[in-house]
Order: structure tokens, then C-alpha cells, then sequence
């Protein structure tokens, strides 16, 4: 015999512990997570004279000029603001204070995202770049960062989709695909006979074309290309197909990343 309160936790525990593990596990990912998982953080290490990107994070493409970039090693930044779908640039004391040490990112330079903080509260997503400067064939060890501050209307970032958030990022830092064309480029040498000496391709290698995974598909369009996945993750929103070398992530059953 149990007091009435003690008998009530005892069987909220219970219940608990008797649902099935796919019903514990159905927790709604939010939008800092799927974020997280579009963009990939660059890692950076300081050095003398300056900080490197040690690890590169996802290749982005700036479309509009206006983000101030700074020393890597600052330790203030002069974001821009993007609202109402119109970039507003570093101006003003903090550019000023920083006019002998900055530059202005010009649209179609590459960057990696540094950082993406989204603040429900202030309804904003605070997004830090920094340069690839090896994509400009620079071997740079003070790399240049900025960033921009995504102002949303009141009450969108508590229900906006992952997608529509991307879209608007987008307008500012586009994924580049610069990557794929590279890796496209290496195909079609090594297709067209690859290093000096060795044997010509047959037709049907000639005619066989690699398959593609791109942002966006569906579960169906990966499996089409891949064949079906040996594991499969079930976090809800967020699925993970498991494949012998590679993971591909789907976010409300769309690519978001592959790994």
C-alpha cells in the first residue's frame, strides 16, 4: 500500500519506461539542429601571424556584396543585417574603427560558415563566415571573417520550415557546387583513360555515368541511385541512411547532408 501522490510517480514512471523505443525516440529536431546539420563549422587553429582553417566546412558562395570581413584573430566583428529580403552593410562607427584592417566580401567569393546561432527569442540567426583562401589558390594563414544577422518577423523562427530559413540564408551565402564540379572534372579524366600508359576504357565504362546524390532529393531518389541502405536511423524529422562508405542525412525527408 503506497500513499495516493507516491502511487501517481511510481505509475507515470512506468508508463514511460513501457513505451516502445520509437515512441521515446520521435523527438521533434529542432531548427539549430537540422541548421547545424545543412551547414558544416569550418575549424580553425591560431598561429603566429594569424589564424588557418584546419578543417573546411561547407563551401559556400557569397551572392551579395556588403559583409565586412575582418582579421580571423579580431576579436569583434561589424556584421551586416539581412531583413525583409535586403542586405544591409557594415556601415557606420564599428566599420570606420576597422577601415585599416577590413575589406568588403565580393559576391562570388568562397566561404565556410563559422558559425549559425539562431536566437528564437530575438527572432535572428547570427551567421559568421570566414574566407576559404585556398579557393583563390591563396596559401593565407590570416584568413578573413564577417558575418550577417538574419532579422525574421515576430513569432516566424518558432514554426518556420528548415527549407524557407535556407532559402533566406541563400540570398547571402549560396552552397557552392564547385566541389561536385571538381570531383566531376577527376571523373571524366579518369574515364577518358587516366594516367599516361594505362589501358583505354571499354564502352561500357565510356558509357556508364557515376551516381549523383544532390541536396534536396528524397528517400526514393537516393535509393534509385544507391540501392537500399544497410542501416537506417528513424529520429523522426531527421532520418539517416547508413551505407558502407557514407551516411546520407534527410531532414522532413529532403538531403541535407552526406557524409
Amino acid at each position: 500500500m503506497c500513499y495516493y501522490s507516491a502511487c501517481l510517480i511510481v505509475t507515470a514512471a512506468i508508463a514511460t519506461l513501457l513505451q516502445p523505443p520509437a515512441a521515446r525516440a520521435q523527438t521533434p529536431v529542432s531548427l539549430q539542429e537540422q541548421l547545424n546539420s545543412q551547414y558544416k563549422t569550418a575549424q580553425m587553429k591560431s598561429g603566429f601571424g594569424g589564424a588557418s582553417v584546419v578543417e573546411p566546412g561547407t563551401l559556400l558562395s557569397v551572392q551579395k556584396g556588403g559583409v565586412l570581413s575582418v582579421p580571423s584573430t579580431a576579436l569583434t566583428m561589424c556584421s551586416a543585417k539581412f531583413q525583409d529580403n535586403k542586405l544591409h552593410p557594415s556601415v557606420g562607427f564599428c566599420a570606420g574603427l576597422l577601415k585599416n584592417v577590413s575589406s568588403y566580401f565580393q559576391p562570388g567569393n568562397k566561404v565556410y560558415p563559422l558559425k549559425v546561432d539562431v536566437n528564437l527569442e530575438k527572432e535572428k540567426i547570427s551567421f559568421a563566415v570566414v574566407a576559404c583562401d585556398s579557393c583563390g589558390g591563396s596559401n593565407s594563414s590570416t584568413s578573413m571573417k564577417g558575418g550577417v544577422v538574419f532579422q525574421f518577423p515576430k513569432g516566424y523562427l518558432e514554426t518556420a520550415n528548415a527549407a524557407a530559413v535556407e532559402d533566406t540564408i541563400g540570398q547571402v551565402f549560396a552552397i557552392s557546387s564547385d566541389n561536385d564540379s571538381d570531383a566531376q572534372s577527376q571523373a571524366g579524366q579518369q574515364a577518358q583513360g587516366g594516367p599516361q600508359g594505362s589501358q583505354p576504357a571499354t564502352q561500357e565504362q565510356q558509357q556508364a555515368e557515376p551516381q549523383t546524390i544532390q541536396l534536396g532529393q528524397s528517400p526514393d531518389q537516393v535509393v534509385a541511385a544507391l540501392d537500399k541502405p544497410e542501416k537506417i536511423v528513424n529520429l523522426g524529422a531527421k532520418q539517416i541512411y547508413v551505407y558502407r562508405d557514407l551516411k546520407v542525412t534527410f531532414i522532413d525527408g529532403k538531403v541535407s547532408d552526406v557524409q
